[in-house]
């Protein structure tokens, strides 16, 4: 470790007792994949998307069917009968069994949240440059014949009547993008798995029933609750019935299966699907189907993404624990590979825009291991080896894989993940304990909650099995309100004024008044989106209420509605900020160049940025190499994106939901960075116009030029506590970087340099730009080429060419 390192490094615990006995944790011996395992990936691998109209055909007539019902009885109706009509079927080799739709990695259709873009767009899908779903002319057909039911019926276009008109087109202006649940499901959840899996659904059921007959139906509110707790029993048992289905048909396979062994395996699957999620769980086998079945319902019938399997090394462990010395290590660790391969193959198709912002056919279901028990002692186990070791033997995108860390997180742990992050495929991504407790301790979570939170999709914190985060809301345009603040509210993509009057580069006369406009622009359409926000958040309260998942979130039952109408013990709204890097160096380059040195006046400025640089190459080199720029350690520049944060974070902190909870800020883009770029001008950071915003809280790719350690510690001068929803940090380094012993002790060192110095989240991409550009130019010779793209990883060749070269372009660091 380097004498730089060595100053910036903090002490690694605050406990040495407790650190040493923690110390002495080692890996279990673990197992590469097998026969079954390859084979599993090979058919996925050669598995094209398609599209699937059975969901969309079966809710229509379900919908059809209940009008006369409350709404959330017919959801659950509708569940059931989506259940129990959709295909089902089990691929050869399979101890783990389930499907989303009628083909494996195939994307069903979710008509009642919206159905008129999926429509336009049918005759594309295609022929995208990202996300490509084959689609037959006969599934065209059935879709086009149940979308003419949902004309003026779906949450998209009750959330569009709620919203202020100002709001709605703030949001067709692109300075806020509400897109993901404007179109979609909300998702961004994790349910009590502990509790389905250790009780059954049908404990739940039990519940329910007992709620139900403590009801006073003369009483208006409880008369409410009624309907929701008949949802709930309706629900569940469609999902036990749905996994009797797989029993019948694993039994009757089974019958027909000369092979010995494989009739006892499909014989197994029948006796467990028969029991489970029913019944309680006892084997890991047991364990592991019941989850799958859950969490794979939920996906049916929400249409969200981000539904995380969180600790899942907590939960699943005593299971295998009781199974030491009964089941081999090695079956074991194939039933979780199997299960990343059954993660892989949930899907779904988003619109085009969309798409854009969420390339590479992503669900971000995050799967954390590590951290803390609920009583703060070190939560590592086999399981959280044998976690990181699926993903080493599968090499997929899914499921998002994490770890956390905190003073007595074991050097084992610690180096498995080190090594799993130079196989290049961008994760585990990393978390911070002694930032992450506290920003939740903040947002009101009793403290056994804090130190039992994971990650919902990108890297969002929350605790599972009692939260309704509405991670993700939004995605808030920084480089765009800069733009505005610059130019007096005038769009200078439509000549529109769609900011207020705040001033521009004409009529500011310090540094002081460019803040002013900032913070004018800022606040405004900060407003402008909690409208949006809370207009679609009761959209779904209304149209889309979801009693299977709500009745495995505290305290819905207890309470007697759903999430999405408040029954959650906690309740937030996350819009997140894009374009740190831009704005921040954007008041950078003016506060430095124009004000303090004199070297540039606003009106060159403005002739520069009105001709996106053309005849001004000189003002765009200045802008670029004169003024300090984030990412290098410099309290000049540092200072001010902190500022610049704070401004977005601070506006967000003022607003309330209509589930009873706050507004939470995060700073992160998923891939919206590429897209969000794409409707801005050109900006005093030297950036040209229409071209990508920087990445996360990650620097402008190339301007973070004195190494990684001095980029972690810039961007671990922003608060990110009080980003509480999350913040993300991108690093790529070139393979060689972390090879041997002593490249994962400065991958180490980097992260806790990071760490300690108060950063909240970081992922490393481990990849030679000679090989993105390889896998550009030959996307058949690397079609399982995994790289990471934000707050998730993807197959390369699966995403737009314009994000492949955002990815490209990051600065590629070396030690």
């Amino acid at each position: 470790m380097s004498r730089f390192l060595r100053r910036h490094v903090a002490t690694t615990h605050n406990h040495p007792e407790e650190a040493m006995s923690q110390h002495q944790v080692q890996a279990p011996d673990l197992h590469g994949p097998t026969q079954r395992t390859t084979a599993a990936l090979a058919r996925f691998v050669d598995t094209t998307p398609t599209i699937c109209p059975e969901r969309a055909m079966l809710i229509t007539e379900s919908y059809k069917e209940t009008e006369a019902l409350p709404m959330v009885l017919r959801r659950a109706k509708a569940l059931e009968k989506i259940l129990a009509g959709m295909p089902i079927f089990i691929q050869d080799g399979e101890l783990i069994v389930g499907n989303q739709a009628s083909k494996p990695r195939s994307a069903p259709i979710f008509p009642e949240f919206s159905c008129k873009w999926v429509e336009a767009e049918l005759d594309r899908l295609a022929n995208r440059t990202a996300d490509v779903f084959l689609i037959s002319e006969n599934t065209k057909a059935k879709l086009r014949q149940a979308f003419a039911y949902w004309d003026g019926k779906t949450t998209n276009e009750f959330a569009a009547a709620m919203m202020p008109p100002q709001a709605l087109e703030a949001h067709n202006d692109v300075v806020y993008t509400v897109g993901n649940y404007f179109y979609n499901g909300v998702g961004h959840i994790s349910v009590d798995y502990a509790k389905a899996i250790g009780q059954g659904l049908s404990g739940v059921i039990a519940n329910a029933r007992q709620a139900l007959e403590a009801l006073d139906y003369a009483d208006a509110e409880q008369l409410k609750k009624r309907h929701f707790l008949e949802a709930v029993i309706i629900a569940n048992q469609a999902v036990v019935d749905f996994a009797g289905r797989f029993a019948t048909l694993a039994a009757a396979l089974a019958a027909d299966c000369a092979d010995p062994i494989r009739r006892d395996e499909l014989q197994e699957i029948a006796r467990i699907c028969r029991k489970v999620p029913a019944q309680p769980a006892e084997t890991f086998h047991e364990a592991i189907q019941a989850f799958w079945f859950v969490h794979l319902v939920i996906q049916i019938e929400s249409n969200g993404h981000s539904i995380s399997p969180m600790r899942f090394d907590q939960y699943m462990e005593p299971y295998y624990a009781r199974d030491k010395g009964r089941v081999l290590p090695e079956k074991a660790q194939e039933l979780l590979d199997l299960l990343w391969i059954k993660f892989a193959e949930l899907n779904k198709v988003r619109d085009e825009n969309s798409t854009m912002a969420f390339a590479g056919y992503p669900m971000f279901m995050n799967l954390i291991v590590g951290g803390q028990k609920r009583d703060g002692s070190d939560a590592t186990n086999d399981l959280s080896f044998m976690c990181l070791q699926a993903a080493a033997n599968t090499k997929l995108y899914a499921p998002s894989l994490s770890i956390r860390i905190h003073e007595g997180t074991p050097p084992a742990l610690y180096k498995k993940a080190g090594e799993i992050s130079r196989l290049g495929m961008g994760y585990p991504a990393y978390y911070n304990d002694r930032v992450i407790i506290p920003a939740l301790l903040a947002r009101g979570l009793t403290r056994e909650d804090a130190r039992d939170y994971g990650i919902i999709g990108c890297v969002e914190p929350q605790v599972g099995g009692k939260t309704e985060g509405w991670h993700d809301a939004a995605f808030f345009n920084m480089g765009k309100v800069m733009e505005l603040a610059l130019n007096d509210g005038v769009d200078k993509r439509t000549g529109k004024q769609i900011g207020p009057k705040s001033g521009s580069l004409e009529t500011f006369q310090t540094f002081d008044d460019v803040m002013a406009s900032y913070k004018t622009q800022t606040a405004y359409f900060v407003r402008l989106m909690a409208a949006a926000d809370n207009a679609v958040d009761m959209a779904h309260g209304v149209r889309c209420p979801l009693p299977f998942l709500s009745s495995l979130v505290d305290d819905c039952i207890a309470a007697g509605k759903s999430l999405q109408e408040g029954g959650a013990h906690y309740n937030f709204t996350g819009p997140q900020g894009v374009g740190v890097a831009n704005a921040g160096d954007c008041l950078t380059a003016i506060k430095k160049l124009v004000f303090d040195d004199r070297l540039l006046t606003l009106a060159e400025l403005r002739q520069a940025l009105d001709s996106d640089f053309e005849g001004r190459e000189d003002v765009r080199q200045m802008l670029l190499n004169r003024a300090p720029k984030y990412g290098n350690d410099d309290d000049y520049a540092d200072a001010v994106a902190k500022e610049a944060a704070r401004i977005y974070c601070e506006e967000v902190n003022r607003y309330t939901n209509p589930r009873g909870g706050r507004f939470q800020p995060g700073l992160y883009p998923a891939s919206a960075n590429v897209p969000l770029g794409s409707v801005v001008a050109a900006t005093p950071d030297g950036r040209k116009a229409w071209s990508p915003l920087a990445d996360g809280v990650s620097p402008i790719s190339g301007c973070d030029t004195c190494g990684p350690t001095a980029s972690v510690l810039s961007v671990a001068k922003l608060d990110h506590e009080i980003a509480s929803n999350g913040t993300l940090l991108n690093q790529k380094f070139h393979p060689t970087a972390l090879e041997g012993d002593q490249g994962l002790n400065n991958l180490k060192a980097v992260t806790e340099t990071y760490f300690q110095n108060g950063g909240f989240h970081v992922q490393y991409n481990v990849i030679s730009r000679e090989t993105l550009l390889e896998a550009q130019a030959q996307p058949e010779a690397y079609k399982n080429l995994v790289v990471r793209v934000a707050g998730y990883s993807a197959f390369f060749t699966a995403l737009d060419k314009s994000l492949q070269d955002d990815i490209i372009a990051r600065t590629e660091q070396t030690f």
